[in-house]
């Protein structure tokens, strides 16, 4: 357990970040899963935009790495293309 005022804080800012963290990657997984099922191109398009908002954030914030960021954005970008 924490023995000082300044430690005890930062373990609850902690667990804030922490859960906060969480519910972001989740809502970009599931933003990510949208956009893979989706079949029309348009529709497909302007999610890929938000979408890599929502990745490029997670990497700012060092929630993912940067260059597994940049991954899933080439494949995203690629799936999206293919689409007629």
């Amino acid at each position: 357990m924490a023995n000082h005022k300044s430690a005890e804080k930062r373990i609850r800012a902690n667990e804030i970040k922490r859960v906060r963290n969480r519910y972001q990657h989740k809502t970009t997984r599931t933003f990510i899963k949208k956009l893979r099922t989706s079949t029309v191109k348009t529709e497909a398009v302007a999610l890929l935009k938000e979408v890599s908002s929502m990745i490029d954030k997670l990497a700012k914030k060092n929630v993912i790495h940067w260059k597994k960021a940049a991954n899933q954005k080439s494949k995203l970008t690629k799936f999206v293309n293919k689409l007629a």
